[in-house]
Formats: structure tokens, C-alpha cells, sequence
């Protein structure tokens, strides 16, 4: 199944929330936070501002940090997707340069 999200909207992959600590420890689920990391899997077409055309800023497969309490979860085919606006993505991770 395919997802299209209109105007300035991003569809996100969370990353999967770490289960085990880096020392070892195995977290149980409620110990677990929810990372704010994702993939992007999907853009819109941008909007308009002002009178001014609003470009989207990232692209399919980049790495982003969004904000917490930003957007909408939805489940499609058993994955977890969060459908945020362009403005809510706080960062884009990249790999040094």
C-alpha cells in the first residue's frame, strides 16, 4: 500500500524504541521511550505562504528528529507511521562530512 500526504505533510517511520540498554539491560515495554528519530518515507508537494511557494525541505530516506507530541500515528499493513507537518522535523541527521 502507498501513502501520499498532501500539501506541507511528511509521512515518518519512527525508529524502533531500544529495547535493551547499551550495557545490556533488556527494558520492559513501559520502561521503553519513544525515540524521535524516523525515516521519511513519503513528502507532499509543499504549500503556500504569504503568497509564496513553500518547497519541501527533505526527501524520501533522510533521517530526521521530530518534535514529541507532534502529529498523527497511523498503522498501515501492520507498520507504524506518524504523518507530521514539514514545520514539526527539527532536524535532518546526516553523516559527517
Amino acid at each position: 500500500m502507498k501513502i501520499k500526504p498532501i500539501f506541507d505533510r511528511v509521512v515518518l517511520q519512527p525508529k524502533e524504541a531500544e529495547s535493551e540498554t547499551k550495557s545490556g539491560i533488556i527494558l520492559p515495554s513501559v520502561a521503553q521511550n519513544q525515540s524521535q528519530e524516523a525515516e521519511v518515507v513519503a513528502v507532499g508537494d509543499g504549500t503556500t505562504f504569504e503568497g509564496k511557494d513553500v518547497g519541501m525541505r527533505v526527501k524520501v530516506g533522510d533521517k530526521v528528529v521530530y518534535s514529541k507530541y507532534a502529529g498523527n500515528e497511523i498503522t498501515i499493513d501492520e507498520k507504524k507511521y506518524v504523518i507530521i507537518r514539514q514545520a514539526d522535523i527539527l532536524a535532518v541527521i546526516s553523516k559527517g562530512e
